[in-house]
């Protein structure tokens, strides 16, 4: 049976804790707005008004296609480590023996590795079916998509052309929205490694990690490049 002691019980609080405010700092905080992920939402938006206005769409077809291939690969890849973790759970005695070895932390039974193994799966699995159901939404956009009136006919039904572009974007927005939720999972599950070598290297990681990704969401030169010509262009 799994032993935890304090400084287990803190540490993985201070994970789940991390992830959690991540993500609202991420998607419902006053600070999302200028994150990378609100500027790619603008450019969704732009994406599917531009698209109004071509008659003929195999670009964005295959712009879908693009994403639905990255999500599909993400939402595989979660399954093969999920696979992974249950073959490592047949050798947790050889993994305890090992860390036991390491100079980061000198207790770690058979018990606390199959447990810290079956949380690593419980974080893949989340990932999983955010990448699932991203992969799903994606699908759904790509008909809403083709649902978009074409030119002369929107020029004649503003308002219903107005409507079928929000809708398309609306659906990209949600999916993509569950994408960075799988992927954040993933970033963390990575994070969630350094417990097996003990509570202490748990919180550096994490810490690590969160840095990493908010350096990324907030200072990034790609979050430079993509927000401020669409600020300028809507300053105007």
């Amino acid at each position: 049976m799994a032993t935890f002691d304090l400084t287990d019980v803190l540490a993985i609080s201070l994970f789940l804790f991390a992830w959690a405010f991540y993500n609202w700092l991420t998607t419902a905080s006053p600070w999302s707005r200028q994150g990378l992920s609100a500027a790619m939402n603008a450019q969704r938006r732009r994406w599917m008004q531009v698209a109004l206005g071509r008659d003929l769409r195999m670009i964005d077809t295959a712009i879908m296609a693009g994403l639905q291939q990255g999500t599909g690969f993400f939402a595989s890849s979660c399954i093969f480590a999920i696979g992974g973790c249950f073959a490592l759970l047949g050798s947790s005695e050889r993994i305890a023996e090992i860390a036991a070895d390491l100079p980061f932390y000198g207790r770690l039974d058979r018990g606390l590795v199959e447990a810290k193994l079956l949380g690593l799966v419980v974080i893949f699995a989340y990932a999983f079916f955010k990448f699932g159901w991203a992969y799903r939404l994606f699908n759904y956009c790509t008909i809403l998509i083709g649902a978009i009136p074409m030119r002369a006919d929107a020029e004649r039904e503003p308002e219903r052309a107005k409507r079928a572009v929000m809708a398309a974007a609306t659906m990209n927005q949600l999916a993509a929205k569950h994408f960075n939720a799988g992927l954040r999972g993933i970033f963390f599950g990575i994070a969630y490694l350094g417990w097996f070598l003990g509570p202490y290297v748990l919180v550096v990681t994490t810490l690590l990690v969160m840095v990493i990704l908010a350096h990324r969401q907030f200072f990034s030169a790609a979050r430079y490049a993509v927000s401020e010509p669409f600020e300028e262009m809507e300053s105007r």
